[in-house]
């Protein structure tokens, strides 16, 4: 890449940088009890920053050195905090947050990568199960001590590609119309995502229960 381009991208980044330090002083002055809209649009203004100053930093890598997608997205995916696991049947990612919202191509594409180099990690490494028909579930954990107005509507949610990325790696037939999407809201100790996909036969099964898991947190 000639060093002018490259000087010139590296400045663009700083000063991405810059306005999410200014963002950053912002949220920490605001009173989030007295000013919870303010101390929203702050936070997220911040989070959406950081996702793109992100994937700005990964195309720069991937231009400039001989530093290979898949071997950087393997880091990321372990920095993320991605967790996979196969028990009973049932295959289960862990996402370190909440999934973006539609049409925000950053924000996809920041935790979409890592997303699907750590399946195909886990892939290589585990035998995956092949099914005919499966339902994919989606779990929005929301953190318990944070307002409830965070809570969005499924409709403004990524979901399709997250979707279909998983099918990909599960179904003997790549066909949407082999794969149910299942969505549910809950609360925990942060926020996270939980995927959680298997053969549509099981699932009645196991969604009565986990209801009958979350009644009895509730009942303590």
């Amino acid at each position: 890449m000639d060093r002018a381009v490259l000087s010139q991208r590296i400045t663009s980044i700083l000063s991405d940088l810059n306005r999410l330090t200014n963002t950053l002083y912002a949220l920490n002055m605001t009173d989030i009890q007295r000013y919870p809209e303010n101390y929203e649009v702050l936070s997220t203004d911040a989070a959406l920053r950081a996702e793109k100053i992100t994937c700005r930093l990964r195309h720069l890598i991937y231009s400039t050195t001989n530093i290979k997608k898949e071997e950087y997205l393997a880091s990321a995916t372990v920095m993320q905090g991605i967790e996979i696991k196969y028990e009973d049947e049932i295959l289960e990612i862990t996402l370190p947050c909440l999934l973006p919202k539609r049409k925000q191509k950053q924000g996809t594409e920041f935790l979409l990568d890592p997303f699907t180099a750590a399946l195909s990690q886990y892939a290589k490494a585990n035998p995956m199960p092949k099914m005919e028909h499966c339902v994919v579930c989606f779990s929005h954990v929301y953190n318990r001590d944070l307002p409830e107005r965070r809570i969005r509507d499924y409709d403004n949610l990524e979901l399709k590609q997250y979707l279909d990325v998983a099918a990909s790696f599960i179904l003997a037939d790549d066909s949407g119309l082999l794969c149910d999407a299942y969505n549910t809201t809950e609360f925990g100790d942060q926020d996270c995502t939980r995927i959680i996909i298997m053969d549509s036969k099981r699932f009645p099964d196991w969604l009565d229960a986990r209801q009958n898991a979350l009644k009895s947190i509730t009942d303590l």
